[in-house]
């Protein structure tokens, strides 16, 4: 946790200095890219960890993806230093190293576990209320473009979820999931895997329809924590890392290693059952079922009639 940390905490740092931490690892892929918005740069990475019977080998295991979501992890040259908005890459490369650790020393997950974020240490701000967000030098659609991959059968998006006066709890929430338009009801699987590893009571972020949606729509989003879920028919649930407070996604001195460190162990724990069918996002019978009453939702994964 602490080595991610410190190399994200530069001004300089790039994806290939991240990639080169999971180079030669035995049955691990690493790949980044440079990808140029509008407002900037910024690396996108990917690494995948092969399970003993993941889909990379033939396999028949799930694949979970765990998603580092975030504006940037620095909002350079205005603000110095490693902003909050950092904290979802942090936790989601930090389970990327635990998780390659334990493979070299013979703890290796059944299903295949992918896990992306980008690195941009000069992200642009934006104005939102009650605090400041990070912006993003990318669109949603180019983002969700290179952190989602088709192959994930389910997924967790972790992201600093701060900048509001929603939730008045310090550590992590999880979300209901989301799939296909439709928010469902939380995970009892997730809750029970949330209160092992953080040792208290779950905690769970609220959500609406609004936020669900696409960005760019022009309606209010909590944050992002959720657009994954507009760019696959899998089902997605938030890690949101937590505040008692609203702080901005663009304070420094914000991150709290044990918040990251509660929500990378999380995500751990989850592929570990979630590769053997031990844990479930959702419960299939009960979606089909209210897909056949009351039709597709997946209407909401788009910009909607007016774009």
């Amino acid at each position: 946790m602490v080595e991610i940390y410190e190399i994200l905490d530069s001004a300089y740092v790039t994806g290939r200095d991240v990639a080169e931490l999971f180079t030669n690892q035995k049955d691990v892929i690493v790949d980044w890219q440079e990808v140029q918005g509008d407002k900037g740069k910024t690396d996108f990475i990917k690494i995948i960890i092969k399970g003993t019977n993941g889909f990379s080998k033939g396999g028949s295991a799930p694949t979970l993806g765990i998603v580092g979501r975030l504006g940037g992890i620095g909002a350079r040259p205005d603000i110095t230093g490693l902003v909050s908005d950092a904290d979802g890459a942090v936790a989601a490369l930090a389970c990327a190293l635990k998780l390659t650790s334990m493979k070299s020393k013979g703890d290796s997950l059944s299903g295949d576990v992918i896990i992306t974020t980008h690195i941009c240490p000069d992200a642009p701000t934006r104005p939102h209320i009650p605090v400041p967000f990070m912006d993003s030098p990318v669109d949603m659609i180019e983002m969700n473009k290179y952190e989602i991959d088709l192959n994930m059968d389910a997924i967790l998006s972790v992201d600093t979820t701060k900048g509001n006066r929603l939730l008045n709890h310090k550590g992590i929430a999880i979300s209901p999931t989301v799939k296909e338009g439709y928010i469902l009801p939380v995970s009892k699987d997730l809750l029970e895997i949330t209160e092992i590893v953080t040792g208290k009571s779950s905690v769970v972020l609220p959500i609406t329809t609004q936020d669900i949606t696409p960005y760019g729509n022009g309606l209010y989003h909590i944050n992002s924590i959720l657009q994954p879920a507009v760019a696959t028919d899998a089902p997605v649930a938030g890690v949101a890392i937590t505040a008692e407070t609203a702080v901005p996604g663009c304070a420094t001195g914000a991150s709290h290693i044990g918040d990251i460190d509660a929500a990378a162990r999380f995500c751990i724990e989850v592929a570990k059952r979630f590769g053997k069918r031990e844990c479930a996002f959702y419960n299939q019978h009960e979606f089909d079922k209210m897909v056949k009453l009351y039709g597709s939702m997946k209407h909401l994964q788009t910009l909607g009639k007016t774009h």
